[in-house]
């Protein structure tokens, strides 16, 4: 997919005068009409990931992502492309394929009929019995639009809908400095949450809520409401950008191990040698740049080669409308994502895949959000329900668990009379927006 020559600039993130005010009712979270106008006006138009490219490295392999009552698999071809089809025979619907795979050929389990990587049936059992005609090579899958980005796979439904390029824009051109493709999945979660898949998007569009729901966070990244910078794109994509260096306004517990210190010790920057804390966490994050991009090549570091000094030290993140988020961090990709339950709309998927830059020498990585990892890829999918937190015991206590903590909760409070509307401080005006962009793709105007 191409990039385009230039990113067009964000809009403030924090101007609520850049909002219409549409309400962010309860109902949109419980009503399974509004719902079904979910998947009339907006799902089945915009660009889903199917997977990984690195899950599909040769002709054959398959990735199948199922979403709602539909189902597409994306399928490596014999000259390195990728293409996409409907999960359904032409002959009577059935689900072709159940899981991610590689094969020689695309068969049915029902009647038998075998299809061509490029979905063109090739046998059908009796050929000659069909009053309409030999269906070989006349009959095939239906085909939906494939393109990649950053490593991962998209299809849309939308047969004339935007390119991905348009679709995504600016963030190609935004994170191009950015290895994506290289990054190693270290960890690969799907969990079941009992809460609207809009918990996730409202949840990431803001860090109102860290310094409660994450105490953990202000001494290693700078929470304070003036330090961050918060941006928007007319598409409803956004970010939140801010220093990894510890909040002045955060202090822990004299005696307490400060996790910003060992930041700076690995990178040979005595944490001792800075006058005061409040030097350490300004003049030692100038520092941290300084010192990564010395020694980043000797370390193995190879991915810092084209970061500028804000991907260096800083996290970046990233929605991209409606239901993804990618955490860019110096040496992690952190991807989220929620997809709505096939039938009940008070429940949904949430993705969580943990993503490390290889560095030469390296055998263990931070995932950030699930903590010590193996670098190297996992093999399948860890299919998990949330149950207050007993069906992922060893997420306990990162930061994604306690957002997961808070979704049954909040999607409770959403039948309450006693809420009509959010009330928004500055900083959350990408929550209302996110909605308004949301309304904008079911009322049409998108």
């Amino acid at each position: 997919m191409g990039q385009d020559a230039k990113a067009s600039p964000p809009l403030s993130g924090r101007d609520s005068k850049l909002l219409r005010g549409d309400p962010i009712t309860g109902e949109s979270y419980y009503s399974r009409e509004f719902a079904q106008k979910e998947w009339d006006g907006m799902w089945t138009r915009i660009w889903h990931i199917a997977g990984r490219v690195a899950d599909i490295p040769e002709a054959g392999d398959f990735v199948v992502h199922n979403f709602l009552k539909e189902s597409v698999f994306c399928v490596r071809q014999n000259d390195g492309s990728i293409r996409a089809f409907y999960n359904s025979c032409a002959h009577r619907g059935m689900r072709l394929v159940g899981q991610s795979s590689s094969v020689p050929s695309i068969n049915c389990p029902y009647h038998g009929w075998r299809y061509g990587l490029d979905g063109v049936l090739q046998h059908a059992q009796d050929a000659a019995d069909f009053p309409q005609g030999d269906p070989c090579g006349k009959l095939g899958l239906k085909e939906l639009r494939c393109d990649t980005w950053g490593g991962f796979v998209w299809y849309s439904m939308d047969p004339d809908g935007l390119s991905l390029a348009d679709y995504l824009a600016p963030m190609p051109e935004v994170y191009r400095n950015y290895p994506m493709d290289t990054a190693v999945r270290v960890a690969w979660y799907r969990i079941e949450l009992n809460a609207n898949w809009k918990f996730v998007t409202d949840n990431f569009s803001e860090s109102y809520h860290t310094r409660t729901a994450h105490p953990q966070v202000p001494p290693w990244i700078d929470q304070d409401v003036d330090t961050a910078r918060h941006e928007m794109w007319p598409q409803g994509h956004g970010r939140t950008v801010q220093p990894m260096r510890p909040s002045l306004s955060d202090r822990l517990p004299d005696g307490a191990p400060h996790p910003f210190k060992s930041i700076l010790g690995q990178w040979d920057l005595d944490p001792d040698s800075y006058a005061s804390f409040e030097e350490m966490a300004m003049q030692g994050w100038l520092d941290l740049k300084a010192a990564k991009r010395r020694m980043w090549q000797e370390r193995g570091y190879i991915h810092y080669e084209h970061m500028d000094d804000q991907e260096l030290t800083d996290s970046a993140h990233t929605v991209i409308f409606p239901n993804v988020t990618i955490s860019f961090l110096p040496d992690n990709l952190v991807f989220f994502r929620s997809e709505p339950h096939p039938d009940d709309p008070e429940k949904c998927f949430f993705d969580l895949w943990c993503m490390a830059f290889p560095v030469a020498g390296q055998e263990m990585v931070e995932s950030i959000m699930a903590g010590p990892r193996t670098l190297a890829e996992v093999e399948a999918c860890e299919h998990r329900e949330f149950d207050n937190g007993q069906g992922i015991p060893e997420l306990a206590g990162q930061i994604v668990y306690q957002d997961m903590e808070l979704a049954e909760a909040m999607q409770a409070g959403m039948h309450s009379r006693g809420y009509s509307d959010a009330y928004l401080p500055a900083q959350e005006s990408r929550v209302r927006f996110f909605h308004e962009v949301l309304n904008d793709w079911l009322e049409g105007r998108k």
